[in-house]
């Protein structure tokens, strides 16, 4: 909220962020390949039905699922605005936008994009970034050996009376190769975002017709065990330079997405993983819990249904 609006959000229950949670459950629930035929294009003249016909659940949902994405695009956007007419607001991709067009050699936006855009940021970026932070939790919780050969060059790299910071990334290179193999292991988006085939097209001998939907499976795709030996395994070592030796174990671009339609965040979106994970390891331990009964609650790998790939740490 803060790159984006220039907001500070409220320790707890902010407006902002209850929009957000509500918008992004819709696209969550929404968004599974398959839920509704209308969707999946199978039937698309369900499209036309009235929202009051029998069986038109999905068009209620849709339209309520609709508003509030519509909401939480526009008033966080509206909040901006106001700070800035007040002179109270910060430094935000907003306020950069709304900013120029008085010199006639920079690139001025309409306010209808730099709203759109500024939503896009928040919306999917805070599912994705969370996701990917449960599973990197996950992880340390069923890897602890990973966890402190990771916080062995930290203190090697860093030493312990600070944090680090991105200068100290080139030398940090176990890290480095943990946060993509928490993108591998589990990508936060496991089947990708639908994309529209606009003109008929083939594929190794498959015709795709114009008008189909296409889903990109970044699961299967990052974990094809020709890529990626051992792909179930977690395995950080697999994106260092001596596993990445003659093509095998690529960077996991997959996980953000595929041609023109790629996270247009995904530099932002490494950046805000590696230095939430290495303040992490750098500053805590990540241990299992201990129920009533004494005993270690063991973690188990579940991951939530849906278009976001959350790990279930909820017991751990």
């Amino acid at each position: 909220m803060s790159i984006t609006y220039g907001i500070d959000v409220l320790p707890m229950n902010d407006p902002y962020l209850k929009l957000v949670r509500e918008s992004m459950h819709g696209m969550a629930v929404g968004g599974v390949p398959g839920k509704y035929l209308v969707a999946s294009n199978a039937f698309p003249i369900l499209k036309y039905i009235p929202t009051w016909f029998p069986g038109a659940g999905f068009k209620r949902a849709a339209k309520k699922w609709g508003a509030i994405t519509r909401q939480s695009v526009r008033v966080p956007f509206e909040e901006a605005k106001r700070m800035i007419a007040t002179g109270k607001s910060q430094a935000s991709y907003v306020s950069k936008l709304l900013s120029l067009g008085g010199d006639p050699s920079e690139i001025s936006y309409s306010e209808d994009a730099i709203r759109d855009t500024a939503g896009s940021i928040f919306n999917a970026g805070s599912q994705t970034t969370v996701a990917s932070l449960g599973t990197f939790a996950l992880a340390m919780l069923l890897h602890p050996e990973i966890q402190e050969r990771a916080q062995l060059e930290i203190d090697s790299v860093v030493g312990c009376d600070r944090l680090p910071t991105f200068d100290d990334k080139p030398a940090l290179s176990y890290i480095t190769a943990l946060v993509k193999e928490v993108l591998r292991w589990n990508p936060p988006v496991p089947l990708g975002i639908p994309h529209f085939v606009a003109v008929e097209d083939e594929y190794r001998g498959y015709r795709i017709p114009a008008g189909s939907i296409v889903l990109g499976n970044s699961w299967a795709i990052l974990h094809d065990d020709a890529l990626y030996p051992a792909p179930l395994e977690f395995r950080p070592e697999r994106f260092l330079a001596v596993g990445q030796a003659q093509g095998s174990n690529p960077d996991p671009i997959s996980a953000f997405g595929y041609g023109r339609r790629a996270c247009p965040g995904k530099f932002m979106a490494m950046d805000q993983l590696w230095i939430t994970v290495v303040s992490i390891l750098a500053a805590f331990d990540i241990t299992t819990a201990v129920g009533d009964d004494g005993k270690v609650i063991e973690p188990t790998f579940k991951i939530s249904s849906g278009v976001f790939g959350y790990a279930d740490i909820s017991r751990v």
